[in-house]
């Protein structure tokens, strides 16, 4: 019977949807992220495969697994497992395999609705009784007609490009990967440099993981090069954009809005200078989570775990 760890701070309730995938002869128990470094050993020592969400294990937790086969990640992201380390011990790692993709990609065309349409200030003047507060006339905004640039065309990418299609924007995007030429023409999108589409697009939404190459990916210069008016959407991962610029850049209103799921420190300093902005937007890193989203994962997640159990290679290896 193959050993199954999970390690989550998810409720109760929310991990059982995702383990109810689990076949019947799956030994599949479930522990809280902040156990004891040397409880955590004890139970990997002896652990086919370790589930991760939003988990961080040690190094010497990882070098104590002597029969782990696969390291599956419930997120999309990556940066917080040491890859080399798992290399090194010989166990891939997996995230989801996209399954969050709608959820995320649904989130970045919220945000952008909410930005354009300036839906948080709307409702809390309503509340409030100030109901001309906001000329919508002269300060809101269509996506229609307007040019989205999307930084990372994997899953998520994909999926966004997918719901902006109906609202007749013109679509660009960046990835140093670019998915298949079908694929791109399917979506209606054309690909652009990096500055190109910051150059061009209203709209810039992002997508990659957290790699060394993307850390800062959208700093100073990027920021210069966007148009004053353009709208920053990131859902991916916070250092993927430099915060000190970009809180800089809206404060001076060179740059029109931003948008953010995700930051460089999390949760966000509560006297973090980019939240006394006007021209912003925030979610606490949710983009990717919702109800629906436990079911679609958990399905992916055993069906990995059954392939490797089954001698095959795992999908959606990320190391």
């Amino acid at each position: 019977m193959p050993k199954v760890i999970f390690f989550t701070s998810l409720a109760t309730d929310l991990a059982n949807i995702l383990i109810r995938s689990a076949p019947p002869h799956f030994d599949v128990r479930i522990y809280p992220p902040d156990l004891a470094e040397e409880q955590q050993k004890q139970l990997i020592r002896d652990t086919d495969f370790l589930i991760l969400f939003t988990s961080h294990v040690s190094d010497d937790v990882l070098r104590s697994a002597r029969q782990l086969k696969l390291i599956q990640l419930v997120g999309a992201g990556y940066d917080k497992i040491n890859l080399p380390l798992c290399r090194e011990i010989g166990v891939p790692v997996a995230n989801n395999g996209g399954t969050n993709a709608v959820d995320a990609a649904e989130h970045a065309l919220t945000l952008m609705l909410a930005a354009y349409r300036r839906l948080p200030e709307m409702d809390r003047n309503v509340r409030s009784g100030n109901w001309d507060a906001i000329d919508s006339g002269a300060t809101t905004y269509t996506i229609h007609g307007k040019t989205v640039g999307i930084v990372g065309l994997g899953k998520i990418g994909q999926r966004v490009a997918q719901l902006l299609k109906p609202f007749d924007a013109e679509l660009l995007f960046f990835d140093p990967s670019p998915p298949p030429a079908d694929v791109q023409r399917s979506l209606g999108v054309m690909q652009a440099s990096l500055e190109e589409l910051l150059r061009r697009a209203d709209i810039v939404t992002l997508h990659v993981p957290l790699l060394p190459s993307t850390r800062h990916l959208i700093g100073a210069k990027e920021l210069a090069a966007m148009k004053p008016t353009a709208l920053l959407v990131n859902t991916g991962r916070g250092p993927v954009v430099d915060e000190a610029a970009l809180s800089e850049a809206l404060r001076q209103r060179r740059l029109g809005w931003a948008a953010l799921d995700v930051y460089t420190k999390e949760p966000v300093d509560p006297a973090n200078p980019i939240l006394r902005l006007e021209n912003t937007t925030f979610t606490p890193h949710t983009g990717g989570v919702t109800y629906d989203t436990w079911a679609r994962r958990g399905e992916f997640i055993f069906r990995n775990i059954q392939r490797v159990w089954a001698g095959e290679k795992p999908l959606a290896v990320v190391s």
